[in-house]
């Protein structure tokens, strides 16, 4: 039997990384994403896979390109067409354009030479015409001149951008300047764009360039979309649903209604209703989405309702329907996982179709499902299931790696959190052990060490080091999963405890747990994942004098909170602290992308009412920071802008605290690059080894 080895972040580059997924008409084949990466290179590959749903051996589509991706079956089942930018019959892709490739393989057949490029897209009901998702001039009407104005911009000399717009970068880009995101239609066979919106002020959400926020109905003569029907568009704003005649182009509202957020609009089979996600977000911001059933009306206002209102759990997109129209399929979050659920219209019960760990993606075609879906102990797999037989594997990616790796036990624990009558104080925290150390037979022998080891227990065993990441979010949830820029059992592997605690505010954990945190952050939590801390140092294996805090975006937050809000180390538990991406100024954050939503977190304006926003604030009390932190951010981080990350460094300096700062000119608001995520991972292991953590790998020399 060959000796298996620790996971390292090296290797964790080395995972196939399974990406979009689609069924044929038939349910007999799917086609996937796959994503490998070239270390020496820096690069990522992505390439089409075909996966036989009978379990036979998977077979590659795609070899020539290096992006593709989002693949779609047409509705005649022969034909896959997909997004993609690469160099053909001498013509190189300025943006990214659609492309053909027939379901048996052979060579891919670029169809659109559209100048802005093409976003997303969605075949037609007719196999002939395909739905698309561009930013355009809205001022320009026909493809010559979006074409000619294209390549006038991409050779201009002028570096400035100028804007009157509220909504004007999201996460890691600027909305491209003077452009607005409209539906068109491609006609395949003369290549021939029509322009869906053209003439109007309407215009697809800015945030959501996906293909979830349109859908085109089964006779494919009308088409759904989501969108932002304000004057002047923000991210603030609820959306509303509209439909388009394909033939006349004339737009007709569907579902307006400023208390609610619609999206993921998706037409029954038969064409008379359509399902959405809806959230009544006029009675509360932080409402959860549900089911929304929409009668298609011959004329005037649709009649809609929302299903399962009293149904705690928050609805993701895309929703499928099953093949007879009595049910709706979808994910949603349960306590630290994502299940794949059906929802039953005539019995209105909701029910798990499919248990995760985290389902990622899904299809349903011909009675077949296919879902793709990860745990804590492995990467994403995918299965299928024919007539709600039992699920069958359709690829083996990853288990030559994996199977050669020894990654440590994965537990699950529950304690009392903070003390919160709304929302109860039951807390979730996961657990993530070196490799080799089982934690239950280590509790029943006793455990200890020779100085200061607990009464009764086995003298001479190693302490572990106890290393906290803290999820962003804060509405998102730490679970069983396998993450690649936090990976646990890299951390893990360096010897320590890897401590993933779900405090107030997480999302799986019902809509009070949820709210809990609005108007007081950083309150709930502190004391959520202090509690963990008490859990853990009961424990004969944890290590008290090697105690870590660390987290990313709302969770390097918390770890700028902490900072300011305990004592610390030798007095304090914390040795030392990461904090990545993290708020540390709540007033100079107003300069991220998401402040017309913030103020409504913190249920106050600063302007308003500065107090209760410095309240809630990391850098109000830099007077009590005194824990050895590294800083990380990215020049690119539009979500939490990098003057944070860099004032918070600043101040730790200036207070004479020990301090280090790795700072990415070409990274957003996570690190994507191989050889940045390389360096992250070196300098984490670096920082905690430095404060009496154990060394996992070799690390960059202090600079």
């Amino acid at each position: 039997m060959k000796r298996k080895h620790p996971i390292d972040s090296r290797k964790l580059w080395q995972f196939s990384r399974i990406g979009s997924l689609a069924l044929s008409p038939d349910g007999r084949q799917a086609v996937c994403s796959v994503t490998t990466t070239d270390i020496d290179k820096n690069e990522n590959s992505s390439h089409l896979w075909l996966l036989d749903t009978g379990a036979l051996q998977p077979r590659q589509l795609t070899r020539c390109g290096s992006k593709d991706g989002q693949p779609a079956w047409s509705p005649q089942e022969d034909r896959i067409a997909f997004i993609a930018r690469r160099e053909q019959e001498g013509v190189k892709d300025e943006a990214s354009q659609l492309y053909v490739i027939g379901a048996h393989g052979g060579e891919a057949r670029r169809v659109s030479r559209f100048g802005p490029g093409i976003e997303s897209f969605k075949w037609l009901p007719d196999g002939r015409r395909v739905l698309f998702a561009a930013w355009v001039w809205p001022e320009l009407q026909t493809t010559l001149q979006q074409n000619r104005r294209h390549k006038t911009w991409t050779v201009r000399k002028e570096t400035g951008y100028a804007t009157r717009e509220g909504f004007y970068r999201y996460w890691d880009h600027n909305v491209p300047m003077g452009r607005v995101l409209h539906l068109l239609v491609l006609e395949l066979a003369s290549g021939r764009v029509t322009d869906l919106f053209a003439g109007t002020d309407v215009e697809l959400p800015r945030q959501d360039d996906g293909n979830t926020c349109y859908d085109a109905s089964p006779d494919g003569r009308m088409v759904v979309f989501c969108h932002d029907a304000a004057p002047e568009r923000s991210l603030a704003h609820p959306l509303a649903l509209s439909m388009v005649d394909l033939k006349t182009r004339r737009i007709s509202p569907l579902v307006h209604d400023a208390g609610w957020d619609f999206g993921a609009p998706r037409f029954s089979p038969n064409g008379k209703r359509i399902a959405a996600i809806g959230a009544p977000v006029g009675r509360v911001h932080t409402a959860l989405g549900q089911l929304v059933l929409i009668d298609v009306p011959a004329k005037g206002p649709a009649r809609w309702q929302s299903l399962g209102a009293d149904w705690d759990h928050a609805v993701n997109a895309p929703l499928r329907w099953s093949g007879d129209g009595s049910a709706l399929v979808f994910t949603a979050e349960e306590r630290g996982r994502c299940h794949l659920w059906r929802h039953d219209l005539a019995q209105a019960r909701f029910d798990v179709v499919h248990r995760g760990g985290w389902v990622h993606g899904f299809d349903l075609a011909a009675g077949v499902q296919v879902v793709a879906a990860d745990s804590a102990l492995c990467p994403v797999r995918v299965h299928a299931s024919a007539g709600g037989g039992p699920m069958q594997r359709l690829e083996r990616f990853n288990d030559e790696l994996l199977q050669a790796l020894d990654l440590g036990a994965v537990r699950e624990v529950s304690l009392r959190g903070a003390p919160d009558p709304a929302s109860g104080d039951a807390v979730q925290m996961w657990l993530t052990f070196p490799p080799g150390f089982n934690p239950d037979a280590a509790q029943r022998a006793g455990w200890g060490a020779k100085k200061g080891a607990k009464k009764g227990a086995k003298k001479g065993s190693t302490l572990f080091p106890i290393t906290h990441v803290i999820h962003g979010g804060p509405f998102a949830a730490a679970g069983d999963t396998f993450g690649y820029r936090w990976n646990p059992h890299v951390l893990a592997a360096a010897g320590h405890v890897v401590a993933q605690v779900n405090y107030h505010g997480s999302s799986g954990f019902g809509h009070a747990f949820r709210r809990s945190l609005v108007g007081r952050q950083g309150q709930l939590e502190l004391q959520d994942i202090e509690a963990g801390t008490d859990w853990l140092l009961q424990q004969p294996w944890a290590d008290a004098t090697r105690v870590y805090a660390t987290g990313g975006s709302y969770g390097g937050f918390l770890v700028a909170w902490m900072n300011g809000h305990l004592p610390p180390w030798p007095q304090g538990r914390y040795r030392a602290t990461i904090c990545h991406a993290g708020v540390f100024d709540r007033v100079a954050t107003f300069s991220a992308d998401s402040y017309p939503e913030r103020p409504k977190d913190l249920a106050a304006n600063f302007w308003e009412d500065m107090p209760r926003v410095l309240a809630q604030s990391p850098h109000a009390f830099a007077a009590q920071m005194n824990t050895p932190t590294l800083v990380i951010h990215g020049a690119r981080d539009y979500r939490v802008p990098d003057c944070n990350g860099l004032a918070y460094y600043n101040t730790l300096k200036a207070r004479g605290v020990d301090a280090r700062l790795l700072w990415f000119a070409d990274e957003n608001h996570w690190v994507l690059k191989p050889r940045n995520s390389l360096q992250w991972y070196a300098e984490f292991a670096a920082w905690l080894h430095k404060h009496g953590g154990r060394k996992a790998q070799a690390t960059p020399a202090e600079r």
